[in-house]
Formats: structure tokens, sequence, C-alpha cells
């Protein structure tokens, strides 16, 4: 693909947007920090979460869904909390949050946000999947929660021109190969630096920081499983990009995570399924 180079003024806008842009909801970003909090009990993250009404009813639509509860319903917060422990619905509700942010009033910056909303949200139903799988179950919700952010710097990117362009400080006409250029230099940096201003613990950061870097840390699981369902993800279709002739089987990710053709064909179904999810 040809890009084209990013003038460096755009450069320079995007990078000194705010990090305050809606990335993430208030009461999303409340009750992830009171994961550090070992003595927050079921009747405070149920409080906390429902000090939004509209974000509390996302939330329990999602926990409904299939993916996340099977034929097992929950009509309160409360009781999801019961039932799925407070990590998975501290995530639940920061997956709901995010999806609402993923949209744009600004028809050419939504369709890149829907896109995005998919890959990510794909992204963190595979790495919850397989870190199962890959007898990670301890794990499970983090790994969740590092695949729905890996790519959080391109949410901020797309917010950050939404608010340039409604400024009227750029053109709302840009083509494919710039944003995929401006995604390609800037998502990295700009989403660690989203995450370190909002003091995300340090598991997280690194994730974003390494996902696409050749040389990582092998001895990271949730980095090896985020990076192999991020290519996942690229090899069905879910996203930006659709790269079907991957060798999934011949990576590193895969050597390290010991991941054989059932699990990857499993894998790929998943993210199959996750294309027509609605929330």
């Amino acid at each position: 693909m040809a890009f084209t180079e990013i003038p460096e003024t755009v450069r320079e806008l995007l990078a000194s947007q705010p990090v305050e842009l809606p990335i993430f909801h208030p009461v999303a970003l409340k009750l992830q920090q009171m994961l550090s909090n070992s003595d927050c009990t079921v009747d405070e993250v149920a409080h906390v979460a429902n000090e939004d009404i509209s974000l509390a009813s996302q939330m329990l639509k999602l926990a409904n869904s299939p993916m996340y509860m099977g034929r097992t319903k929950v009509a309160t917060i409360k009781e999801a909390v019961i039932r799925l422990g407070a990590k998975q619905v501290i995530n639940i509700a920061l997956a709901a949050s995010q999806a609402a942010a993923h949209k744009s009033d600004t028809p050419a910056l939504d369709k890149y946000m829907k896109a995005l909303w998919c890959h990510s949200h794909g992204s963190a139903l595979g790495a919850r999947w397989l870190a199962h799988a890959c007898g990670m179950r301890g794990a499970a919700d983090e790994n969740y929660l590092a695949g729905l952010l890996h790519d959080v710097g391109k949410l901020y990117l797309l917010k950050s021109i939404e608010r340039l362009v409604n400024a009227g400080v750029i053109s709302s006409l840009f083509d494919d190969d710039l944003v995929m250029e401006i995604f390609g230099t800037m998502h990295v940096e700009q989403g660690y630096r989203l995450m370190q201003h909002w003091n995300f613990p340090a598991m997280y950061c690194d994730t974003i920081k390494f996902h696409h870097e050749e040389e990582w840390d092998t001895v990271n699981k949730m980095l090896a499983i985020v990076r192999f369902v991020n290519m996942a993800c690229h090899c069905v279709g879910l996203g930006f990009e659709h790269e079907p002739g991957l060798a999934l089987l011949n990576t590193p990710e895969a050597e390290i995570l010991n991941i054989g053709e059932f699990q990857v064909a499993e894998l790929l179904m998943l993210l199959e399924e996750t294309k027509d999810m609605e929330i």
C-alpha cells in the first residue's frame, strides 16, 4: 500500500490534543481503579456502576449477550457482579463505554470508529478465550482488557482528528492511506501516553507499547496472546486489515503459547462470530 507522508503540522496537532478526550467513561475509569483495592465489595462495585444509568444499561445488555453469559441472564448490576465476579463486570463496563466512544457524527470518521471497535472487541474476546485455552484461566480477565485496549491509541487519534475537523483546523477530506499512516506511525506512542496518564497498570501499558515491536519480551504471555490474537483478527478481516494468508502456526507467538492447529481454528471461528455481534 502506498502511504502519504503525514504533514508535520498535522502530526504536531494530533500529538498535542488533550488526554481528556472522551475515550474512557469516568464511571468505567472509577471502576477500573477499584480493582487495585482488594477490599471493595459487591455493593460498592454495583453502586459505582449504577452512577450512570445509560452505562449500566449497556453493561447489562453486554453481560447478557451470548459471548459473555450464554443462557444465564442477569437483571441487575449487583447480580452480574455476584455471578461473573468484579473483574469481569468492570471489564464489561470498560467495553460498554468503549463501544459508546467508537462513534462519530462525521461519516468519514464513523466508518473507522466502527471498524476499530470490531477489531478491539474481537481482540478482547479472543484474548480471553486464548488465555483459557493456554491454561491461563486465572489471567483471562486481564488478557481480555489488554486485548480491548491494545489499539486505544487509534481511538485517541480518531477523536483528535474529529476535534480538529469540528474546529475547522483540518479538512474532513482525508483518504484511507493517510489515516492508515497516521495509525501506523502514531497509535502506539499515543496509546502508551494515554494509558500512563490514566495510571493503568504497567502490564497494559507494556502490551500497547510492544504489540507491534520485533524485539519484545517473549516471557510475557499476555503480550504473546494479544500479539497472536491481533494477527488472527487480521487473518479473518476483523478491523482495517485482511490478510487471509497469514501462517499463524509459524509465528513465534504460536510457539511460545504452544498453540496447535485445532486451537487456531477455534479462535478464528470465534473471531468470525464476533463480526455480527451488536452492542
